[in-house]
């Protein structure tokens, strides 16, 4: 779905899994220094979005995802996993209740497989799930997430402003070490790989699905592979593919996620790596060196 968004001033469109917004207004270095100070925002609003409602919905959800959320309070944000019976994930989502409801959004095209799976339990709960994403959309300041009705984003825009584009948010992102669901992940990844715990993971709730791998990984620590911020090469101008082989001398040791170009660091990308690559061993990364900066700790 094309943001309208996309007529302002200077706007290019992203594209691939981010197509329908806008990559940046101009100057994504600039762009992201004005998220730095705290002031811009930026247009979410390809992602999709659901809303949960009905008297049983936080009960419900409580027992199906990772996340502890009977207590959730109107008004508080959160986020949650679904995971296999192995501790894979398989779903992500952030979301907001009102009272009435809890109003999720996911990466785009994951709304609909989150949606159907939903409803295969529900079962005999007093829940009902719709998709919203024609009718809210998703934005973001640096105080965090927004929901805007989509015949207000115009409005919106004005009074947030300056626009800042996903080029400079997802800068910020990778440095920060935060991943995204299928983008930074693949269907092998548990939440203590991927750094979920305690964001979207709750300790000491009780029984979900995946439960007992978490649990075990946790109390033992290792997890099998581990999410690092790569600082890339900057003398050749490109970013490695997303999903790229990343090599250790001759053997395949990760894969590349998400990349950028930070202002200040310079080219940056996330990865998933073996946990026994020493930390300080440089790696190849689609064909340029990559240094690790540690965001998983292998021994946590």
């Amino acid at each position: 779905m094309k943001s309208p968004l996309l007529d302002l001033p200077d706007a290019v469109a992203a594209e691939g899994a981010d197509s329908g917004v806008a990559a940046h207004y101009g100057s994504f270095n600039r762009e992201q220094r004005t998220l730095e100070a705290g002031d811009g925002f930026v247009d979410l609003s390809h992602r999709d979005v659901l809303r949960i409602a009905g008297p049983d919905r936080l009960t419900w959800l409580h027992s199906l995802t990772t996340q502890h959320l009977t207590d959730l309070q109107p008004g508080e944000w959160t986020s949650a996993l679904v995971l296999s019976p192995n501790g894979h994930v398989e779903h992500a989502f952030t979301g907001v209740d009102d009272g009435e409801a809890l109003t999720v959004h996911t990466e785009p095209g994951t709304g609909t497989p989150l949606r159907e799976w939903l409803e295969r339990m529900v079962f005999m709960m007093r829940v009902e799930i719709s998709d919203v994403t024609e009718s809210v959309a998703v934005m973001w300041r640096p105080k965090g997430f927004d929901l805007v009705p989509r015949d207000q984003l115009a409005a919106y825009a004005e009074a947030a402003g300056p626009a800042c584009g996903l080029w400079a948010y997802e800068a910020l992102r990778i440095a920060r070490g935060e991943p995204r669901f299928g983008l930074d992940t693949d269907h092998r990844t548990i939440p203590n790989e991927a750094g979920w715990i305690p964001s979207a993971v709750h300790l000491d709730k009780g029984c979900y699905r995946g439960q007992e791998t978490v649990a075990r990984v946790h109390t033992l620590g290792r997890p099998p592979r581990r999410l690092t911020l790569l600082h890339l090469d900057g003398s050749e101008n490109r970013l490695p593919e997303r999903g790229a082989e990343l090599k250790h001398g001759d053997k395949v040791v990760g894969y590349v996620g998400s990349s950028a170009r930070h202002h200040e660091l310079g080219p940056i990308a996330l990865a998933m790596v073996k946990r026994n690559v020493p930390l300080d061993a440089v790696l190849d990364a689609d064909g340029l060196v990559a240094a690790q900066e540690v965001v998983v700790d292998p021994e946590v």
